[in-house]
């Protein structure tokens, strides 16, 4: 049964060479590849942490609106945590 989720991407654009939309599309590409249909892509824009982790000062935030099977969350998690770019990601159920 598919469900509705959202994910919440932090990119991280340090010495980046693309564009930020290309970024979120290609972040966009892996979420359907793994078996999820985007639904809607916000773009939040840049925001600042509260504090400096990583080395990090600040990252790029996308919404991820999609429908998945909850099996495919895990391959999601799995892809984004190797792929470069990619800061913090959050994935919640939407009802």
């Amino acid at each position: 049964m598919s469900r509705k989720y959202e994910g919440l991407v932090v990119l991280d654009t340090k010495g980046i060479d693309t564009s930020i939309d290309e970024l979120v599309s290609t972040v966009g590409q892996l979420i359907e590849a793994e078996g999820a249909k985007l639904d809607e892509v916000k773009n939040l824009g840049r925001k600042t942490f509260a504090y400096n982790a990583r080395q990090i000062e600040g990252g790029h935030y996308v919404s991820y609106m999609f429908d998945a099977e909850p099996e495919v969350i895990n391959k999601i998690k799995t892809s984004l945590d190797l792929a470069d770019n990619i800061y913090m990601h959050n994935y919640n159920r939407v009802s």
